[in-house]
């Protein structure tokens, strides 16, 4: 079974920065890793993926240019390092994997597997 395991969050002032991670176990496929958040009383929004086998990201418009997704091969784990942090990156953000089919998109129906979630707090 495909597990996922997030770390790394945390609370931070405006300003600062935080490194999630996302260790992977038990998967054998082709595969796109992705990154989403929920706020509370939002919906779940995609904040950057890219395939697991080789480096090609995207990132969301909130999160380009501030966020970069990296992978570590060796140790199945991807991170995520968050820089400038704003208020309205406040959330829960998740790690979720899924089936790459030759291209990888921000699409949560698209990723079967889930990680349990770290909360991240920036403060103003």
């Amino acid at each position: 079974q495909v597990q996922l395991m997030e770390s790394g969050g945390g609370s931070v002032q405006a300003g600062g920065s935080l490194r999630l991670s996302c260790k992977q176990s038990n998967w054998h496929s082709r595969r796109c890793i992705a990154w989403f958040r929920q706020a509370p009383g939002k919906e779940r929004e995609g904040v950057a993926t890219t395939p697991f086998e080789y480096e090609r990201p995207s990132y969301a418009d909130s999160a380009r240019g501030r966020f970069k997704i990296s992978l570590d091969r060796a140790t199945n784990t991807v991170y995520l390092q968050m820089n400038s942090l704003e208020p309205g990156d406040t959330a829960m953000y998740y790690c979720a994997s899924g089936f790459n089919h030759g291209h990888c998109t921000m699409t949560a129906a698209l990723f079967p597997y889930w990680g349990q979630g770290t909360q991240v707090t920036v403060s103003s």
